[in-house]
């Protein structure tokens, strides 16, 4: 392998499955070719939060030596997912005064004028995992999306900050930590897959991304071009099963293929029962009882989804409705039934932006996972590093994460 080549990888530490996707990015296009691909079943996690550090750890070497042994590159750093329902977004403002009336916007005026519309705004125990910028307004010109090289003495700014509680989100970080994988950035889940499925008239038009994982959903609305909201429901795919399990009164390795095999978001009007094959026995159960099982909890679902929509402001009001990833989402007519609660329309997401093995995976579940290794192609993926000196790089704080998340969501300005 070449000493110049560069990898991106992205790392999806999800409450149910760790995958890991590792890309080749071509030095002349910057384009990431996927080269590698690993998941791995994870434990230690609820409701996307790490209780305990060794299961989370495990799954991340496991998930990473499939992709490693696939790619032929040894991973030391990634991009990170975190999730849970401590991750929030806020309104924040400022203003400050840059100079003289020849002055010119530099880099170094945005960055503090960030720092003075945070100053404040969040609390201690959370850690802040960007600043995106809605508008910035200078000496009085209204509507401005980047000014940097204008000139003027007063720059105000409108932006909405992403942060997570620091205990959460160190915990996230050591479980990488104990695989020896140095964060390269720390991304909300769902902000994560809407890099991979997007596109820039969608993010300009107004949409949201639901990711339907294990254990919760997560929501991020975009509008303008830029993130106006994220929030997450603590419900996801294993209750389904673990509600089948008690109401169908089977084991929930059955209610699990029950619910992969004949699971439906609208109701089985044409079916009197289902079957299952598991071990060399046959399982029968009642059409109408999955029917109702399964309608109940996605009732729950999307009634959290539906009022996370509502604190955002936009229920009902997204020209390019929704579009659903993750594992969940997999279930069938689930995008009818989305159109349905929501009243928007309602696709299932198209990662993009690539190319190599990504045909051999499922996209919906492995969506995180490769947004996440599109933003490690954008952060400068390092040069292969070998393995052979037992290197074990320092994970970096959460504060010094923070610059470099900074630059996380750049692909947002129109």
């Amino acid at each position: 392998m070449q000493e110049n080549s560069q990898y991106a990888i992205g790392l999806d530490i999800g409450t149910t499955k760790v995958r890991a996707i590792v890309a080749h990015v071509d030095s002349a296009t910057g384009v990431p070719t996927i080269v590698g691909v690993g998941q791995a079943a994870n434990s230690g996690m609820r409701k996307g939060v790490v209780v305990n550090l060794q299961g989370p750890g495990q799954a991340i070497d496991t998930a990473l030596g499939e992709a490693e042994r696939m790619s032929g590159y040894q991973v030391h750093g990634a991009s990170l997912s975190v999730n849970g329902t401590h991750i929030l977004t806020t309104h924040a403002d400022g203003m400050v005064a840059v100079g003289a009336g020849d002055h010119e916007i530099n880099p170094e005026d945005l960055e503090r004028i960030k720092e003075v519309a945070t100053l404040g705004k969040i609390p201690a125990n959370r850690e802040i995992l960007d600043v995106i910028p809605h508008s910035y307004r200078l000496d009085g010109q209204d509507g401005i999306k980047d000014p940097l090289g204008m000139t003027g003495t007063r720059l105000e700014i409108d932006a909405h900050v992403v942060s997570a509680l620091t205990p959460y989100l160190v915990n996230v970080e050591k479980t990488a930590e104990s695989a020896q994988v140095t964060p390269h950035a720390i991304v909300p889940t769902a902000m994560a897959a809407a890099r991979a499925v997007l596109s820039e008239s969608q993010l300009e038009n107004g949409v949201a991304v639901i990711d339907m994982g294990g254990a919760t959903t997560s929501i991020a609305v975009y509008e303008e071009g830029d993130l106006q909201y994220a929030g997450v429901v603590a419900i996801g795919g294993n209750n389904i099963t673990n509600d089948l399990a008690i109401g169908l009164k089977t084991d929930p390795e059955i209610a699990e293929l029950v619910k992969v095999k004949h699971a439906c978001a609208l109701s089985h009007a044409e079916k009197e029962s289902v079957e299952i094959k598991h071990e060399k026995e046959t399982y029968t159960f009642s059409a109408e009882d999955l029917n109702e099982i399964v309608e109940a909890r996605l009732e729950e679902i999307f009634e959290g989804v539906q009022a996370h929509l509502k604190k955002a402001g936009r229920a009902g009001r997204l020209p390019g409705g929704v579009v659903l990833v993750g594992g969940a989402s997999k279930m069938k007519h689930m995008t009818e039934y989305a159109k349905e609660a929501l009243g928007l329309s309602a696709r299932l997401g198209q990662p993009s932006g690539f190319g190599g093995v990504a045909d051999d995976i499922d996209k919906l579940e492995f969506a995180t996972a490769i947004g996440l290794m599109l933003i490690d192609a954008e952060q400068g993926p390092a040069p292969e590093r070998k393995s052979s000196g037992g290197l074990k790089l320092k994970t970096p704080n959460a504060k010094d994460l923070k610059g470099k998340a900074s630059k996380l969501f750049g692909w947002f300005k129109p």
